[in-house]
């Protein structure tokens, strides 16, 4: 079985790890960013019918600021991002399963107005006719480099979940400085954005059926068990 290897920030790191192992994975956990928060102005919340929330950070980074906005409903990517606004006070209006644009397509008649939180690395979106976007940026993820440990790992055939886009350009940087091939890595990608932002030359890149995390591990599971391309023995 090839080894996983999971390169989202943390706390997010932890909680795929252990749900890849608690799935019989043999997963290892190398965090290749650092999320951290970054200043930002409180707007009106009477501007706003609901908050549009594209990542958990939103509500672990944006700070005190927060508790101006908890009188709207919130628009979420997905569960992890839902329970992270519950917990931190927020009514969930609608929490989706694939990528924010399609959350877009579930505002209620009287969602007009939408705040966006979200980090400096973003996507930009279509609004549907008649709805308005302002938006705030309240976290930035900032790039790691590759431990020692990691790019010895990468020598070999491996799998490697990717969560952003973000991710999947900063693994492929990464695989050009120490001199790492790409035919031996397979790609486990969240979406389709995230796979063509990975460019061409792994082994494998293949898409989760939905944004999720239990989705991209159902992958991971699949492409763990499978024979590796090209023949390549595991």
């Amino acid at each position: 079985m090839s080894p996983l290897i999971v390169i989202r920030p943390e706390p997010g790191n932890s909680a795929t790890v252990a749900a890849a192992r608690a799935a019989g994975l043999e997963a290892h956990g190398f965090p290749l960013f650092s999320v951290s928060p970054r200043k930002w102005e409180v707007p009106d919340p009477a501007r706003y019918d609901a908050m549009l929330a594209g990542s958990a950070n939103v509500f672990r980074h944006a700070g005190a600021g927060l508790s101006a906005l908890r009188r709207l409903p919130v628009y979420a990517v997905g569960d992890t991002t839902a329970e992270a606004a519950r917990a931190a006070g927020f009514k969930v209006a609608y929490s989706g399963t694939g990528g924010l644009q399609a959350v877009l397509g579930e505002l209620a008649p009287a969602h007009k107005r939408l705040l966006r939180l979200a980090g400096e690395e973003r996507i930009a979106l279509a609004m549907p006719p008649g709805v308005a976007l302002e938006e705030r940026v309240v976290y930035a993820s900032e790039a790691c480099p590759l431990p020692e440990e990691l790019a010895t790992m990468l020598r070999q055939d491996a799998i490697v979940t990717l969560h952003s886009a973000e991710a999947a350009r900063h693994l492929a940087a990464q695989c050009v400085t120490h001199g790492i091939r790409r035919a031996p890595i397979r790609i486990a990608a969240l979406g389709p954005r995230i796979a063509n932002a990975a460019g061409t030359g792994w082994g494998e890149v293949a898409i989760a059926a939905l944004a999720s995390d239990h989705a991209l591990l159902a992958l991971a599971r699949q492409m763990c068990q499978d024979p590796a391309p090209n023949g390549r023995p595991k």
